[in-house]
């Protein structure tokens, strides 16, 4: 058993000492989860919801945890980029030992991973089987249900930047279940109790059926954000505060979102980004990695419009807008005045091409202060210098 630690000095040297041990390697990211299981396969994970996560912090409390677990007889291999135990009685009554110059500061904003202990201990004897420490060593592709959720979580937290984490595989690792608000439910298991449930008027309410539960499911906005339907943004999703979206067309992957304050009323693709200032309009489509942008990934800039069902599959600067309904694709070929050139020349001083009149998209990757257009009479895409500023409505975001 750890001893009790009786003063906060003692602590600051008592971790000093675990971290300088064999027992101890500095993680990536670490949280307690509680855990839900199949109802019909009990030993699957199905989702893990962490009421904190640290991501490059707080590795005082990542010692203790991992030297209460060694008390317990639970190491780990050292060589391996993640770790997942139970939470067991022994463990907590380890942890409350350590933490003890700090239970009773650890409320509200303070020593968050003590309170979680803390509840730990009033809850453990009862539901044994549902909780879980997740410790990620090295930013690999997840091995586990439980580290695909904590890594979803540092993106939707914005602990981790987007597409700042590996999360190769995630999808053949999580299981496609029907979601009845925040718990997840077998398919096999409805099937199996359909008759049952449904005569006895106990058939749940279904919202979806997803591998990914929704973003508000698992984390808490900030003030100044709106999401008008919850269905609209999944989780692993990042939204800066600020961010406005809309019912309707609107659609944030994984790993994808916006760095600002961003009006959103468009589709934003995984692992796309769109800058603060922007407007992506109504059934607008930013296009993921797998829909036709070679695997590369697009960031669209700050003060940016895309135009009501236009889309977008080429990297946009800042300033940029895509007029309603056209397709900027890296193949599309737009037509450039010499005069337009050279306006396009001075705003972005870095690219180097020489003029001619027709360019790619491709060619146009990253420019600043773009205005892409057709012409409405010859059919002719063509690009040229934007004059037109966008400016969001600060009232509502």
């Amino acid at each position: 058993m750890l001893p009790i630690i009786a003063t906060k000095d003692d602590f600051s040297k008592y971790v000093e000492e675990i971290k300088s041990s064999e027992i101890y390697k500095e993680p990536l990211g670490f949280g307690i989860a509680r855990v839900d299981r199949g109802q019909k396969n009990p030993d699957k994970i199905l989702q893990a919801v962490y009421p904190v996560i640290n991501w490059k912090e707080n590795y005082g409390s990542a010692a203790i945890f991992l030297k209460a677990l060694d008390e317990c007889g639970l190491g780990f291999d050292k060589n391996s980029s993640e770790a997942v135990f139970d939470v067991t009685r022994d463990f907590v009554d380890n942890c409350l030992n350590a933490f003890a110059p700090f239970l009773s500061e650890a409320k509200g904003d303070s020593h968050k991973n003590v309170q979680i202990i803390k509840m730990l201990d009033s809850l453990i004897d009862y539901e044994c089987d549902k909780f879980k420490i997740v410790f990620i060593f090295e930013d690999e592709a997840p091995k586990t249900v439980e580290s695909v959720y904590l890594k979803l979580y540092a993106l939707s937290t914005g602990k981790a930047p987007l597409r700042g984490v590996n999360l190769n595989g995630a999808f053949g690792i999580l299981s496609n279940v029907a979601w009845s608000g925040n718990t997840p439910i077998e398919l096999d298991w409805l099937r199996e109790n359909e008759i049952e449930l449904k005569m006895n008027g106990e058939y749940p309410v279904i919202d979806s059926v997803d591998k990914f539960p929704r973003f508000l499911q698992h984390i808490i906005p900030a003030d100044n954000t709106r999401i008008l339907d919850s269905s609209k943004v999944r989780f692993g999703a990042q939204l800066a505060a600020g961010t406005t979206v809309m019912p309707g067309a609107s659609y944030i992957n994984f790993n994808a979102g916006t760095l600002g304050p961003v009006m959103v009323e468009g589709r934003i693709s995984s692992s796309a980004v769109v800058g603060k200032g922007s407007d992506i309009g109504g059934g607008a489509s930013i296009l993921g990695v797998l829909s036709g942008t070679s695997g590369n990934p697009i960031s669209i800039g700050e003060n940016c419009l895309l135009g009501a069902n236009s889309v977008t599959g080429i990297p946009l600067g800042d300033g940029c807008i895509v007029d309603a309904g056209i397709a900027v694709l890296e193949g599309t070929k737009f037509f450039m005045s010499e005069k337009s050139f050279e306006e396009i020349k001075e705003a972005n001083p870095e690219w180097k091409a020489e003029y001619k009149e027709i360019f790619k998209g491709r060619e146009l990757a990253g420019l600043n202060g773009l205005h892409f257009r057709q012409d409405s009479t010859t059919g002719q895409m063509k690009v040229f210098r934007s004059n037109k500023e966008v400016k969001l409505n600060e009232e509502l975001h």
